[in-house]
């Protein structure tokens, strides 16, 4: 039983709000909500309907969690749907498996694209300890990306998780909440180790392959049968990339030969040229 699951409705499937997109009711939403306030006081709304998008998704980014209103909620489960709708998304279940000698090969795909148009039972986000997601606006980090594509409920469900903890969430811990408007089911967060030299220390290595497992037993303890691991820590957190590919790897392989029917497919979701390489490399090569 997770403790946190009652406070969050976890268990209940989430249905956005159905109808066409409405830009300006959302735009009137925020201007209403006091927990924007600061933000639509300081910024007028542009009269460019795509510089207008641009203006909902900061102050959205920026909008301390609190009482969300229902007309926000809905208004942007409206708004993100249409969309998701226009996305090129990715069914999991049509990677192939990656084969050669890495261990768990016959289980596990390496996939270069946006985790955000993932359809899978779950992903993984690389979160901070507060589990608030990313406060800068357009900011690239896949924390800032889940958190606007899923909706604002998603960072109020953080909230009421670290509320309901009473402290921030430790590194290589990790925590699930429903996916709103994802194309995934579930969206699970860990916090990585933050090595802003590039020099990981041992203690360091062993935090990151705890978010690694931590993941996975989340995933199976929920019984999701798919799941996408991003590259924890490896953005502005500073963990270089091959290392943290050679432990992510190892603790899948690991992980899956010790719990052989817990999890169906793993997918390494890259993102980017330089990171699918590495991923390649390092497989081909596996003894």
């Amino acid at each position: 039983m997770i403790s946190y699951a009652d406070v969050i409705d976890l268990n209940s499937p989430y249905i956005p709000a159905a109808g066409p997109a409405d830009l300006s009711g959302a735009i009137l939403a925020l201007k209403k909500d006091p927990h924007s306030r600061e933000f639509t006081s300081r910024y007028e709304v542009p009269d460019d309907a795509q510089l207008q998008r641009g203006w909902v998704q900061a102050a959205l980014t920026v909008r301390p969690t609190g009482i969300l209103p229902v007309d926000l909620a809905e208004g942007m489960d409206r708004l993100l749907q249409a969309e998701l709708g226009q996305k090129t998304l990715t069914r999991a279940a049509d990677l192939p498996r990656m084969g050669g000698p890495y261990p768990a090969a016959n289980s596990v795909s390496i996939w270069n694209g946006d985790i955000a148009t993932l359809e899978i039972g779950a992903i993984t986000n690389a979160a901070n300890a507060q589990m608030l997601g990313c406060f800068q606006p357009f900011h690239a980090c896949i924390d800032n990306v889940i958190q606007c594509a899923a909706g604002p409920q998603l960072r109020e469900d953080c909230a009421k998780i670290v509320e309901h903890q009473g402290n921030m969430e430790a590194t290589g811990a990790a925590k699930i909440t429903r996916a709103y408007n994802l194309p995934s089911d579930f969206i699970i967060h860990t916090v990585g180790p933050i090595v802003p030299d590039h020099r990981p220390t041992p203690d360091q290595a062993l935090e990151l392959a705890n978010c690694y497992t931590s993941c996975l037993s989340l995933a199976a303890n929920a019984g999701i049968k798919s799941i996408a691991l991003c590259g924890i820590s490896t953005g502005v957190f500073g963990y270089p990339p091959e290392q943290a590919a050679r432990i992510a790897l190892q603790t899948v392989a690991g992980w899956l030969a010790t719990n052989p029917d817990a999890i169906d497919h793993v997918v390494f979701n890259t993102y980017g040229a330089e990171a699918t390489g590495i991923y390649e490399r390092i497989t081909a090569s596996w003894t």
